[in-house]
């Protein structure tokens, strides 16, 4: 049986799992994982992820190679580096989802902020739907 090593980090929902038996390398596995999961809503626009570093330690790999993954998942427009503020995953273009994803998540954060319950917020919110 293939070794196989899984990363749940706190910051986000994200899962990952390199399989070192197999033909695809390490940094394909983490690009294909991601797009998979931002893709099928699994992964939000604005979800922080681990850190070059810490995702590297824990899947038991080179730095160099999360660094690449990250790096080519940034130029492909799914990720946002923001140096020493870590990376978030990126709103699609034309995507109103993940733009009002972000947004929520702003709202829930300040909600939070200010003592308000989640039941709370969520009465807030419907009652600003309905207008």
């Amino acid at each position: 049986m293939a070794e196989s090593w899984r990363r749940t980090p706190t910051e986000s929902p994200v899962t990952f799992e390199i399989d070192t038996a197999a033909s695809v390398p390490p940094f394909e596995q983490i690009k294909a994982q991601a797009i998979a999961q931002i893709t099928n809503g699994e992964l939000l626009a604005g979800t922080k992820l681990a850190t070059v570093r810490q995702l590297a330690t824990d899947l038991g790999i080179a730095p160099n190679t999360v660094a690449r993954a990250y790096r080519e998942l940034e130029a492909d427009g799914f990720l946002h580096s923001r140096g020493r503020n870590g990376t978030v995953v990126k709103a699609q273009p034309g995507d109103a989802a993940a733009l009002l994803q972000l947004e929520a998540r702003a709202y829930a954060n300040r909600a939070a902020e200010l003592g308000i319950s989640t039941d709370e917020a969520q009465r807030f919110v419907a009652i600003a739907l309905k207008g």
